[in-house]
């Protein structure tokens, strides 16, 4: 398989994500702006979740274009990450229907961390394709924002206990230093 095919895979599964997460959204019963308020949570949720399968998808786009040669180890590695971005919509729902409770944001914070987990298992398989060219993989090394990412997440996961608005603090913070794709990969490639 070429790693078009498994870009292509991963890009149905990323939309289906976002999909079923829009349709969580229920048609509220009154006809007034008050009936849309009462959505906010929920809404806000899916700016989220919507805003960080955006960001992996960006970014995963670019990863690709790096593989060599497609093999089983990257192809599972690709799963793995899916797998944990499709356990995203649940944790929307459960984030937005419970107005930010505590035990929902952590684990939107731990499925976060467990994908951010994953990408970096992909990124060092792709990498390791490439380990005789050092000055490529020394490119690449400086990953300062896989690297900040999982300890605010798990920062995020934590202070949801203490305050929901802190733990959204962490979030929003990950995704404003991701909101500009890595730019290491473009330029290693050059």
């Amino acid at each position: 398989m070429r790693a078009n095919r498994m870009e292509a895979f991963s890009d149905g599964v990323l939309a289906i994500i976002i999909t079923i997460m829009v349709l969580e959204f229920k048609v509220p019963d009154d006809h007034n702006w008050h009936a849309l308020s009462a959505l906010g949570p929920k809404i806000l949720s899916y700016i989220f979740s919507f805003v960080y399968i955006g960001i992996y998808w960006n970014n995963h786009h670019h990863l690709l274009h790096m593989v060599r040669a497609m093999n089983g180890r990257l192809m599972w590695l690709n799963l793995l990450l899916l797998f944990w971005l499709s356990l995203v919509p649940f944790t929307t729902a459960w984030m937005g229907e419970s107005h930010f409770a505590a035990v929902p944001m952590a684990l939107y914070g731990i499925i976060l961390l467990l994908a951010a987990f994953s990408y970096w298992l992909l990124q060092r398989g792709i990498l390791s394709q490439h380990s005789n060219e050092s000055s490529f993989v020394q490119g690449m090394g400086k990953d300062w924002k896989g690297k900040i990412s999982p300890l605010l997440y798990l920062v995020a996961a934590l202070t949801a206990f203490v305050s929901h608005w802190l733990s959204g603090f962490f979030f929003v913070l990950v995704a404003v230093i991701w909101f500009v794709p890595d730019k290491r990969i473009e330029r290693a490639l050059e």
